[in-house]
């Protein structure tokens, strides 16, 4: 099994620990410290012992900020995670913000003492991050200080080592393009940025770049490591040596040049002594990347990571094989539904219980490579809280009569995969019938929306909430994020949020998953991947009009559907997906699953 049910966060032990932690601010003499959720590379997914603020905390999401002064503390989260932080952390010790609402730059400003200094790990926080924290700790009269050394590690005792899992070179088959052809494009577009140099920080750009994976953090092929990319066409890989073995060495040795991790220091003072232009990304790049460089006397230029667009934009074999992937996923959770709609109302079955049978369905595909974040299982009012992560401290029945929401995906060599479906175990009521044909409606304006080229995903997820905001709902979440090809399931650019301003473009993967959740009451969400397909026309049109191809096949449960409350075109949508989830998946299935399957997928 790749995911575990036990949660060692305890929240009494945050006093102790932000006590420790003053302690050694205190004979730092500094007066605060930044603790974010985040390594050196500032990824969604971090190793073992980069897991400072859920050490300090007990907060175990996936993003999130502390402040720790020497007489009060604050931990910063976002609306995914209002509710789990309330039972993970001690809020005596630390007060509750909304990340968002509340940010960590308002809340210096607010309470940083007058010729305070406010420390930070200057590894830990991207330059974009550093500025907005400096301005704020200047307006509140006080100085933002770099430590040399992090002094939450001063006081873990027992921090694990850094990872060291093998590199794998990732097979052309599933690439769809040599990393020697990519490295040529990359150094190509900087010559036309007037760059000499870009410096990548960001794993899964690496990963992407070079055609390698690796595995050093928890479901996501990364391999932790930073690299030069060169006008000239050549590349550097700063990476531990332990991790490199004859293959991995064969495949590099083609293209890149290994050098140990320890010295992109060195490599980044002698760019400052030639005095070269070098590209960072502000948004991604560790602040004490750029201090290294304009100290070493390097013309530093901040711009986008030259892989994230290039990454996010899949060639055919990529779209191929994440349709392989999908085919592969939607059997097995065809099989898990069915599991479902059998044993649960026969009462017994436990929320873990349902992640591990999902699992173990996935698993017998004999493709499966690792679950790509840890299955969201949430039953009742376990399904209200966005990022759920069941535990056997909050592991509960699914119960007749309640809804039960699973979210979770699955990394496989030729895909990634991430959906999510909402199952009434028994018969649901009136209100979860509305509220779950409402999200449904949402889902069906995103995945039959038709758009020009140059639209975002800002401008199409009003699409998604209308039938929501028609009866005073909303849910506070994102509705698409983008995927990427046995990579990280949350990448960017692309987005479908208020705040997605990237144009989206063909090749692109996207999440489609509008929700709703009733604190203390229920969740529903509905998730569909889909692709975002070229310009094409439309019949009687002026204009070529872009749209997204559904990847995800995998039954939504009719159970829950209103049909008075859809259009005619959304149950001829609806009726249309279902006809192919049937034809696609059955061939593959036994016919008892398969009678199931056309039930499930009946034209309503």
């Amino acid at each position: 099994m790749f995911q575990t049910y036990e949660d060692s966060a305890n929240p009494a032990l945050g006093i102790e620990r932000a006590a420790k932690l003053r302690a050694e601010l205190a004979r730092r003499g500094l007066d605060g410290f930044l603790i974010p959720r985040s390594d050196e590379h500032q990824g969604e997914y971090v190793p073992a012992h980069a897991e400072r603020l859920r050490w300090l905390t007990g907060f175990s999401g996936s993003a999130g900020m502390a402040i720790v002064m020497l007489d009060k503390a604050a931990i910063f989260v976002d609306g995914r995670y209002t509710l789990q932080v309330r039972g993970q952390v001690d809020l005596d010790t630390f007060e509750a913000k909304h990340l968002m609402d509340e940010p960590p730059s308002r809340w210096i400003e607010e309470n940083l003492p007058k010729g305070a200094k406010l420390a930070y790990d200057p590894w830990l926080h991207t330059i974009d991050a550093v500025a907005r924290f400096r301005k704020a700790a200047e307006k509140a009269g006080g100085t933002l200080v770099p430590v040399d050394t992090n002094p939450l590690d001063a006081v873990w005792d027992d921090q694990p080592e850094p990872p060291v899992a093998k590199i794998v070179p990732h097979p052309i088959e599933f690439a769809g393009e040599p990393a020697a052809d990519k490295i040529r494009r990359l150094a190509s577009d900087l010559m036309s940025g007037d760059a000499d140099t870009a410096v990548l920080t960001m794993p899964d750009s690496i990963a992407w770049a070079f055609n390698i994976r690796g595995n050093d953090v928890p479901h996501t092929p990364l391999p932790l490591s930073f690299a030069l990319l060169h006008e000239d066409g050549h590349a550097e890989l700063f990476i531990d040596e332990r991790k490199l073995d004859d293959q991995a060495r064969a495949h590099l040795g083609n293209i890149v040049t290994v050098r140990p991790r320890g010295d992109l220091g060195g490599a980044l003072d002698e760019l400052g002594q030639a005095k070269k232009t070098v590209l960072v990304d502000p948004a991604t790049c560790a602040s004490w990347i750029e201090a290294r460089l304009s100290a070493a006397g390097a013309e530093v230029k901040r711009g986008t990571d030259p892989c994230e667009l290039p990454k996010a934009i899949k060639n055919e074999a990529e779209v191929n094989g994440t349709r392989a992937a999908h085919l592969r996923d939607g059997q097995a959770l065809t099989k898990f539904l069915r599991w479902i709609a059998t044993e649960a109302p026969k009462g017994g079955v436990t929320e873990i219980d349902a992640a591990q049978r999902l699992e173990a369905f996935r698993a017998e595909t004999g493709e499966l490579k690792d679950v790509s974040f840890d299955t969201i299982s949430g039953a009742g009012a376990n399904g209200a809280i966005v990022h759920y992560r069941v535990t056997t401290a909050t592991n509960m029945p699914l119960k007749s009569g309640e809804l039960f929401l699973v979210d979770s995906g699955a990394q496989y060599m030729d895909g990634t995969t991430d959906v999510t479906r909402t199952i009434a175990i028994g018969t649901p009521g009136a209100e979860e019938r509305d509220r779950f044909t409402r999200v449904l409606k949402g889902h069906i304006g995103i995945a039959t929306a038709r758009f020009p080229e140059g639209t975002s995903g800002a401008q199409l997820d009003a699409f998604a909430r209308m039938a929501l905001w028609k009866s005073g709902l909303d849910y506070d979440h994102g509705t698409g994020h983008g995927v990427g090809s046995y990579l990280s399931v949350h990448e960017g650019p692309q987005r479908i949020s208020k705040m997605g301003h990237q144009p989206l473009k063909a090749g692109m993967i996207v999440s489609n998953e509008p929700g709703y959740y009733k604190p203390g009451g229920y969740g529903i969400r509905i998730e569909n991947l889909c692709v975002v397909t070229p310009p094409a026309p439309v019949e009687g049109g002026e204009r070529m009009m872009m749209g997204f191809e559904t990847l995800t096949l995998a039954p939504i449960d009719l159970a829950l559907v209103e049909k008075s409350l859809l259009t005619e075109e959304e149950v001829d949508w609806l009726n249309a997906y279902h006809a192919r989830v049937r034809e696609a998946l059955s061939p593959g299935l036994d016919a008892e699953t398969k009678a199931w399957l056309g039930e499930a997928t009946r034209a309503i």
